[in-house]
C-alpha cells in the first residue's frame, strides 16, 4: 500500500515537474504580457489625452480622439491573442492533440457562429466605426437604432462590440455596435448654434437684419464668447411666419461640444441688445428673470 502511495506521489511530482510548472508558467506569463500591453498603452494614452481641454464638455482633438478608439481595439486584440497562445500551449502540456481539435473545432465553430451572427454583427461594426472615424471618445453624439430609437450622450468608451454614452442625466447607456442604424455626431469639427427670435409683423425686416447683424458682431467680439465662436452669428433670414409675427433665424459655427451652450447665451445677448436698439421682439423673455432654456 505504501508502494502504491509512494507511485503515485512520484507521479504527481512528474507531472508537476514535466506539465504542471509549463502550465503555471505560461498562465502567469500571459497574465504578466497582458498586464504590461495594457500599462503601456495606457501610458501612451495619456500621453496623447493630457493636453485635452476641460470644460463642462469633454471635447478631445480629432486626432487624440481616433486614437484613444483604436488603443482599445488594439488592447482587445492583444489580450486575445495572448489568450488564444496561452490557450493552445497549456492543451499541447496537457496531451491534447491540437491537430485533432481542427475537426471538431470548426464544427463547434459553425455552430457557435450561428448563435453568435449579433456578437460578429457587434464586431464588425465596431470596426467600422473605429476605422471610419465616425466618432471618438468625449463626442456628442446621437445614435439612431432599430424602430427610431435615440440614444444621446457623450461618449464614454468604444469597443468592437459596445458603445457607452453618458445622457445629460447621468445614465450611462451601452448600446451594441451591431444595433446602430446612424449616429448624429454633433461634435465633429464644428458645431452650430441655432437661435430663433419671433418679430412684430410690422418691424421692417431690414432694420432687423442690420441690428442683428451688429449685435452678431459684438456678441463675437466679446472675450467670453470669441473662444467659442468660429465665426459672427448671422440671420439666415425669416424661416417662419405667423398672423401677427415672423421667425428670423440666426446661426453661428461654434466649437464641438459647446453649441448648446452658445445658443443659450446668444438668445440672451440678441434680445437684450435689440431691445437697448428699440426693435421689438415678440419672444415672451424677460431680461429680470433666469433662462430656463435648455
Amino acid at each position: 500500500m505504501q508502494h502504491v502511495a509512494a507511485r503515485a506521489l512520484e507521479r504527481v511530482w512528474h507531472w508537476l515537474g514535466a506539465a504542471g510548472l509549463p502550465i503555471a508558467l505560461w498562465i502567469i506569463g500571459g497574465i504578466l504580457v497582458a498586464q504590461f500591453a495594457g500599462w503601456t498603452l495606457a501610458r501612451f494614452e495619456h500621453q496623447v489625452t493630457r493636453t485635452a481641454g476641460g470644460g463642462d464638455v469633454v471635447v478631445l482633438a480629432e486626432r487624440a480622439k481616433h486614437l484613444r478608439a483604436v488603443l482599445q481595439v488594439v488592447r482587445w486584440t492583444i489580450v486575445s491573442a495572448i489568450a488564444f497562445i496561452v490557450g493552445i500551449r497549456v492543451l499541447a502540456l496537457l496531451g491534447v492533440p491540437v491537430a485533432g481539435l481542427v475537426g471538431p473545432g470548426a464544427v463547434v465553430g459553425a455552430a457557435v457562429g450561428f448563435g453568435a451572427q449579433r456578437v460578429v454583427q457587434d464586431l464588425l461594426a465596431g470596426f467600422f466605426i473605429v476605422t471610419e472615424k465616425q466618432y471618438g471618445y468625449g463626442d456628442l453624439v446621437r445614435l439612431i437604432l432599430p424602430s427610431a430609437v435615440e440614444k444621446e450622450g457623450h461618449v464614454e468608451d468604444i469597443s468592437l462590440r459596445v458603445t457607452r454614452l453618458r445622457a445629460t442625466d447621468g445614465e450611462l447607456i451601452t448600446v451594441p455596435n451591431g444595433q446602430i442604424v446612424a449616429a448624429v455626431n454633433q461634435s465633429r469639427d464644428w458645431a452650430r448654434a441655432v437661435v430663433d427670435i419671433d418679430f412684430a409683423a410690422n418691424t421692417d425686416l431690414t432694420i432687423v437684419e442690420n441690428h442683428l447683424v451688429k449685435a452678431g458682431d459684438d456678441f463675437h467680439a466679446d472675450e467670453r464668447f470669441t473662444a467659442l465662436l468660429q465665426d459672427s452669428p448671422a440671420p439666415l433670414g425669416v424661416v417662419a411666419m405667423a398672423d401677427h409675427t415672423y421667425t428670423v433665424r440666426i446661426v453661428a459655427r461654434t466649437v464641438p461640444g459647446r453649441q448648446f451652450e452658445v445658443s443659450r447665451d446668444l438668445r440672451v445677448y440678441l434680445i437684450e441688445a435689440l431691445r437697448k436698439d428699440g426693435v421689438n421682439v415678440q419672444s415672451g423673455y424677460n431680461p429680470d428673470t433666469p433662462d430656463d432654456e435648455e
